[in-house]
């Protein structure tokens, strides 16, 4: 498996690395919340634009908030993520408008990376990897199911395709509702990379996902979601807890 460099990690070598997601609304709160992720050391920190509704409505303004984010943070990798309601987030967008904000958010580099959701129009999403590597932005492109963990080939060849589609890290999350559900997310995300290349991204959200969520270095995902503070999805656990079960899991 290759691995791929986010500013000074390295996905897909050693155990899981540990992001860290930023989810405050205002400047001051997304300002508060990154000095206390910093401080917390995580392997990365995710800011999610999709709770920033000024930095949504004004692009110059989130440009500004992003470089004081830079500025805090000094050499920490940083993802740029808006998520559409449909896949869990807080606010929607047309779909012209969310290409455009992933579109500015490349082409001004506020992130080492950017998350690019598969369900979108195929040649805007191709446009926009082309672009992402013409600015050395990495896309980590994802799906997101918050009811249901979809069949094992589903989830298979949707991460394939985010893949084929030029991704450099393809990720999926989804909802399980039985121990079933759970075996057939690992099952697939172990035959996946044994598969491809890529470095992959995979977790099942609610208490019964947990396990995904510390068992990444054993069936193949490479990086894991925990919080300092305020949770971005159901099932998320903190950054002590992570950090403690990657030591009784390392191997």
């Amino acid at each position: 498996m290759s691995t791929v460099k986010i500013r000074n990690i390295l996905l897909g070598e050693g155990v899981p690395k540990i992001a860290v997601p930023n989810v405050g609304s205002t400047e001051e709160e997304i300002l508060t919340s990154t000095k206390e992720i910093a401080a917390a050391k995580p392997d990365l920190m995710e800011w999610r634009i999709d709770y920033y509704a000024a930095g949504i409505e004004d692009t110059a303004q989130l440009i500004d908030t992003g470089r004081k984010i830079r500025e805090l943070i000094g050499e920490l990798p940083l993802l740029i993520t808006f998520r559409t309601k449909s896949e869990g987030g807080v606010c929607q967008l047309e779909e012209n408008r969310y290409l455009d904000l992933v579109d500015q958010i490349i082409v001004n580099r506020l992130g080492d990376a950017v998350d690019i959701e598969l369900f979108h129009e195929e040649k805007s999403i191709e446009s926009l990897v082309s672009e992402a590597k013409n600015y050395n932005v990495v896309v980590i492109m994802s799906n997101h199911d918050f009811e249901k963990v979809p069949a094992k080939d589903v989830i298979e060849f949707r991460l394939k395709k985010m893949a084929n589609l030029g991704a450099d890290v393809p990720k999926l999350a989804c909802m399980p509702h039985n121990v079933e559900d759970v075996l057939n997310l690992l099952e697939a995300t172990n035959e996946v990379h044994n598969e491809i290349e890529n470095p992959i991204i995979t977790m099942a959200m609610g208490d019964i996902g947990k396990v995904t969520r510390i068992a990444g270095q054993v069936f193949g995902s490479s990086l894991s979601f925990g919080a300092v503070g305020k949770s971005s999805a159901p099932g998320q656990l903190s950054i002590e807890e992570l950090r403690n079960a990657e030591k009784y899991l390392a191997l």
